[in-house]
């Protein structure tokens, strides 16, 4: 179980950022709560990059939540990544919406391109 500081401030860009090991976790919000979540399975590339792509993509699917904040988490492996993607609500979520988060994390063109961009600073 990873314990999340409380006085976690964030990185330039307003966006908390933490490391711990192969764990790495994106969010707006700390400390990091998934209200909403869905999975899925990487090649190993850079962690980071990746995160931000698919926030980046969540919030783009998911803007008009109101009070919904993204989070993305990476867990790092020697052989994939694992990684666990949602956010924060502060209403109800409407139904359907945990299906479209998983498309969304399964579109074969969208993982395509978030692979191709966190390969590049592979790491």
């Amino acid at each position: 179980m990873t314990l999340w500081h409380k006085d976690h401030a964030p990185g330039r860009t307003g966006w908390h950022e933490h490391r711990d090991g192969g764990h790495y976790v994106l969010a707006r919000h700390w400390p990091p709560r998934f209200d909403l979540v869905a999975e899925a399975d990487f090649p190993v590339v850079n962690a980071a990059r990746l995160a931000r792509q698919v926030r980046q993509d969540i919030w783009r699917e998911l803007q008009h939540l109101r009070g919904f904040s993204p989070v993305v988490g990476v867990d790092v492996t020697e052989h994939a990544i694992r990684l666990r993607a949602g956010g924060r609500a502060i209403r109800p979520i409407p139904p359907k919406t945990a299906d479209r988060l998983h498309d969304l994390l399964h579109d074969p063109e969208r993982r395509a391109r978030w692979i191709a961009w966190a390969g590049r600073g592979r790491r």
